[in-house]
């Protein structure tokens, strides 16, 4: 499988250094409720990201994430990402429970892997006060996700993301193809359907 073209995004003075993950496969309650079967298909190094995941899904996720070298990312809930060691990620537009102790297992510069989700300006603010280590910034192109939906285009995603502060992963209607397109300092690109469908 072809990842497309890779950078790195250029990081502000007080923005974490720490390795981010190229390739992130995204779960989704409608479109992939069970990204198991595409997670075994992931280059090690790969990310996932579970959103809105079934209940007994998180275990054998955790266990196959480690078995694979993957990254697990648990959306939205701090306490659950402690427990099942893996990183946090902070949706755009929904609170997000348990930030506290996962913040504080954090402190020093250590712990598990925290990104949040941007749409512009305000997103980066987020990420930036909570010490983020990276940023997911989208939609970059239309995605199935939000039919309709303006999309930033691959220039508009440059101009926002050289103002994050740290790494930016692209995400919105990304195949292979179309990652060929982003700009150099993307660190990495994620997708839903786009990536799920080039793994069966």
């Amino acid at each position: 499988m072809q990842r497309g073209r890779l950078g790195q995004n250029g990081v502000g003075v007080n923005a974490p250094a720490r390795a981010v993950p190229p390739l992130w496969l995204l779960s989704d309650a409608r479109r992939l409720p069970d990204p198991r079967a595409a997670a075994r298909r992931l280059p090690p190094g790969s990310a996932v990201l579970a959103r809105d995941p079934a209940p007994g899904l998180l275990a054998p996720l955790a266990r196959l994430a480690r078995q694979r070298r993957l990254l697990l990312l648990l959306s939205g809930d701090g306490r659950g990402a402690l427990a099942l060691r893996a990183g946090l990620h902070l949706p755009d537009r929904r609170p997000a429970r348990g930030l506290l102790p996962f913040l504080i297992a954090r402190r020093g510069g250590r712990g598990p892997l925290l990104s949040v989700a941007a749409h512009g300006r305000a997103g980066f603010a987020r990420a930036r006060r909570l010490g983020a280590d990276l940023v997911l910034l989208s939609p970059v192109f239309p995605t199935a996700s939000h039919p309709g939906a303006p999309a930033l285009g691959p220039l508009r995603w440059a101009a926002l993301a050289r103002r994050a502060g740290r790494p930016v992963v692209a995400l919105g209607g990304l195949d292979a193809l179309k990652s060929r397109r982003l700009p150099p300092m993307a660190a990495g690109w994620a997708a839903i359907g786009g990536l799920a469908g080039q793994l069966r």
